[in-house]
């Protein structure tokens, strides 16, 4: 029996409305998700102070923005700044009726801030995304209240998968550090390229060729752990030779106090930042 080809339209059949709340660089990764994942732009409505340009684009196609009538949708995800979300999440109100599914994936606002914001009875889920959401290659985590069914969870999941992969979690206590390894995430591995580029200066290279080298390894090698079925530690292992050059740096990265103990503390500290930020 042939394998059954992945849907890569899910959202075409989508039959309500759905609203963004925010079209910054994550809302506009997510909008441009959608449309490509078979969303009928007609049904998308984009409520946005300062629109750019591409966003007021999709008018031509059917995308409603800042329309002076609301009407109820089936969905409204949430991707404005958490720090204007008291003052935005009001604004909603028209929009949301009884089947409403609310989505966020604000930074730091726990579903309880979300469901004291926003109508009351809402399904909500919380969810953290990461910055290579903007190539189609993000992860996120997920979590829902107590009120979002089985039909809304899909629907989530869904809209997520526009950004990358997702992942689904019970307990909201684990966004914290979910928001430390993947949400901060990409900002560890840019300063492993800066870090790489600046020690390939200090050995001798030319600056231009160090940075080249040190952005295609990480690049190259974040593909690589993509691709393969191996996990990390054996395809680290590959590259190691007893005795070797690898070995030698291994031993200093690995040893006390080396990159292991200093991620360790780095995550624990944006945890807890994490914790602080939320209440």
């Amino acid at each position: 029996m042939a394998a059954r080809k992945p849907n890569t339209r899910p959202l075409a059949k989508f039959s309500g409305r759905l609203v963004l709340l925010g079209a910054g660089k994550m809302g506009a990764a997510m909008l441009d998700g959608w449309l490509a994942r078979g969303l009928d732009p007609r049904k998308l409505i984009v409520l946005e102070s300062k629109p750019a340009k591409a966003v007021k684009a999709l008018t031509r196609r059917g995308v409603k923005l800042n329309p002076k009538q609301a009407s109820e949708a089936s969905a409204i995800v949430i991707a404005v700044k958490p720090q204007i979300a008291p003052d935005a999440l009001p604004t909603l109100a028209p929009y949301a009726g009884k089947r409403t599914l609310a989505l966020s994936i604000m930074a730091g606002r726990p579903l309880h801030f979300l469901a004291g914001a926003l109508p009351a009875g809402l399904g909500i889920v919380r969810a953290m995304p990461n910055t290579p959401a903007a190539i189609g290659r993000g992860i996120t985590v997920a979590v829902p209240n107590a009120k979002v069914s089985a039909s809304q969870r899909k629907l989530a999941g869904d809209l997520l998968a526009a950004t990358g992969g997702v992942e689904w979690v019970k307990d909201e206590a684990l966004m914290d550090a979910v928001t430390a390894v993947s949400g901060s995430g990409p900002a560890y591995v840019f300063l492993l390229a800066e870090a790489m580029t600046q020690a390939g200066i200090a050995a001798g290279l030319p600056a231009a060729l160090a940075a080249r080298l040190a952005r295609e390894t990480v690049a190259g090698s974040g593909e690589l752990l993509h691709r393969s079925e191996l996990d990390a530690a054996t395809l680290r292992q590959n590259v190691t030779s007893p005795g070797g050059t690898t070995a030698a740096a291994l031993a200093v990265l690995m040893g006390p106090g080396g990159f292991d103990s200093l991620l360790t503390k780095a995550i624990a500290a944006a945890t807890q930042r994490s914790c602080e930020l939320a209440g």
